[in-house]
């Protein structure tokens, strides 16, 4: 194992410049808020983008760890509704727009928060205080 590459921060990484790209498409949406045929952009959920690069599971240190299931059933309550459209033809809805923009934000702050704590346990694990 390469101490120098942990998943979890490799993981974290990746979600965070998800996160910084996703915050700059919902500005760009909001900010054509008014602009006539604007059609909003959103990326894809980071579970598809995670997907993409690889499955992450649990690493089995010990042969009586249990291990990880995937819950699929959120998958099949996803909805896509039909966007109403203003007369202009844009179809930005910034109740929608800022309610993404806050998701993203906690999404980010958790993110942070798991980062710290875990580089709180390895300065513990080293015999550094904070």
């Amino acid at each position: 194992m390469d101490p120098t590459r942990i998943a979890v921060f490799d993981l974290a990484e990746r979600r965070l410049a998800w996160t910084e790209r996703r915050q700059a498409l919902l500005a760009r949406n909001v900010a054509n808020a008014t602009t006539p045929s604007f059609h909003p952009q959103d990326l894809a959920p980071f579970a598809q983008t995670l997907a993409r690069i690889g499955t992450v599971a649990p690493v089995r240190t010990q042969p009586g760890h249990m291990s990880g299931t995937v819950d699929t059933s959120a998958q099949s309550q996803m909805q896509n509704r039909p966007t109403a459209r203003a007369p202009d033809g844009n179809t930005v809805a910034l109740d929608k727009e800022l309610t993404k923009v806050a998701d993203t934000e906690t999404i980010q702050s958790l993110t942070t928060a798991v980062y710290k704590q875990y580089i709180g346990m390895f300065n513990t694990a080293l015999g550094r205080s904070q």
